[in-house]
């Protein structure tokens, strides 16, 4: 039985697409789970497309979700990552080679020829090359005299190609339907279609995983492996991640790569454990999985069929419970970062005590927190509410109660102490708990929605900057009821 190696081929076209993304981790799984090869290819051999930097993007995301692949400079036998633009003479000499055997043949047709004859016809014209009654001995004379050429794939047009896909099963497709693409563009160049099949076969592997859009490929390049009597991989073709019902997720349309989403403060491990799970599913009712655990889980025949919708709201909340599950240091340095603006004299490490329970992104803390140097303007409207019962009249009410009794709180650290202070007075007043709360939290914040509540609020900024702002709370009601 053979090792299982499988290979994540991205080309240098930008950010990371989370549809690339997921598809290398895919291919990770399946190597790992049989203790096989993960292999890195740069496929660079679209130059107008390539995106300046973007193969330090591709490094730097493997490195980061810590899909580690085997081969490279730092590991045994320095044998890649590969490079394609790196290997050009070799898919000239295949090429050449494909040629002699009938699977493919020298085409001399302008490009913007052929793509004038096929806008003539319907979308299941198939281009008929001129070019194939050319023999090799004078279409290798014509090369030699410097006309320019590509090498063109030779289709039969009768019969069928089959094949099987680990996700979709046996499938067939009519010969005479499959298009002659071009396999060595005049420049030199391989097309995808051609450097891959090379590429797979050159470094042994065993499993090609890669989006359901190329099932309808996948039958001519069958026929370059038969042309050259190679063993054909084992296909497993993933269904599309969605942005809705009727539209994938897709880089040229701006959506979401993995670098947005760190941007945006989830962590690395979180979109990992929920691109796994789009199109993938575990047995159980598990969700959250460490890489070593989807390793060990994973498996082909769970793949499904149909595409899943990217849920930004269902990662938001698995990023909450990796943050949660992190220990406050480890917390309270991922936080750091986020507190840069903040100028008061504050306790930073009472602020990640009071987020880590409530943040699910990061990127949320500067919002969060943005009250600590100054609360927002006077907003009325804030002290009504209809859960705790409260308006801006009552509001003023507990403010004054709050100001008549503070003095017994001798240190404002003691969130217990300070606690059972707002709870004694509001049984004084017999009244609930939250009408002596919400207007301590709106009048330290004048906020909605805060990461704490009015004792942790008050902890954080501090007794001197809570009198004062409970004072101007008041005057605010009172100058605003009258």
């Amino acid at each position: 039985m053979k090792k299982v190696r499988t290979r994540f081929a991205p080309s240098p076209t930008g950010y990371m697409h989370i549809g690339n993304l997921r598809t290398a981790l895919y291919e990770y799984l399946i190597a790992k789970h049989d203790h096989g090869d993960f292999i890195l290819r740069i496929e660079d051999t679209d130059q107008e497309r390539e995106v300046e930097g973007a193969v330090d993007i591709i490094y730097n995301v493997i490195k980061e979700t810590g899909l580690a692949y085997d081969e490279g400079p730092d590991k045994p036998g320095n044998c890649g990552p590969y490079i394609q633009s790196e290997r050009l003479p070799l898919y000239k000499e295949y090429a050449d080679k494909l040629v002699d055997l009938g699977g493919a043949h020298y085409c001399f047709c302008k490009e913007e020829d052929v793509a004038a004859d096929k806008e003539s016809h319907d979308q299941s014209y198939r281009f008929q090359d001129p070019c194939h009654a050319i023999s090799i001995e004078e279409a290798r004379q014509r090369i030699a005299n410097g006309e320019p050429y590509t090498v063109r794939q030779t289709i039969p047009n009768y019969g069928t190609t089959s094949f099987d896909d680990e996700v979709y099963g046996h499938l067939e497709f009519e010969n005479a339907g499959l298009d002659e693409g071009v396999l060595l563009k005049s420049d030199g160049y391989p097309t995808y279609n051609f450097a891959n099949i090379v590429d797979d076969h050159l470094m042994n592997i065993t499993h090609v995983v890669r989006g359901n859009e190329y099932l309808s490929s996948t039958p001519k390049y069958n026929l370059i492996y038969q042309a050259f009597g190679w063993d054909i991989p084992t296909y497993v073709h993933v269904p599309p991640v969605m942005k809705d019902e009727t539209h994938k997720l897709s880089k040229r349309n701006g959506d979401a790569s993995f670098q947005d989403l760190r941007d945006k403060g989830i962590l690395s491990e979180a979109i990992i454990n929920y691109i796994a799970l789009l199109g993938w599913a575990p047995v159980g009712e598990q969700e959250i999985f460490s890489l070593e655990e989807l390793v060990e889980q994973f498996s082909i025949d769970r793949i499904s069929k149909s595409g899943s919708i990217f849920d930004i709201e269902k990662l938001k909340w698995m990023n909450g419970v990796y943050l949660r599950n992190k220990s406050l240091e480890e917390f309270h340095e991922l936080a750091l970062p986020y507190y840069k603006d903040i100028k008061s004299n504050v306790d930073l490490m009472e602020i990640s005590k009071t987020l880590q329970p409530r943040v699910d992104m990061l990127a949320d803390i500067p919002e969060m927190i943005d009250f600590i140097d100054a609360p927002y303007p006077f907003d009325p409207s804030l002290y009504t509410h209809k859960k705790m019962k409260t308006t801006a009249e009552n509001s003023l009410e507990a403010l004054k109660w709050v100001m008549e009794e503070i003095d017994t709180v001798t240190d404002f650290t003691d969130d217990e102490a300070f606690s059972n202070f707002f709870v004694s007075l509001a049984q004084k007043h017999e009244v609930k708990n939250g009408r002596v709360m919400w207007p301590v939290r709106v009048a330290l914040t004048y906020k909605a929605f805060t990461p704490g509540g009015a004792v942790e609020i008050a902890h954080i900024i501090g007794r001197e900057e809570t009198l004062k702002r409970l004072n101007q709370a008041i005057a605010d009601l009172t100058e605003y009821l009258g």
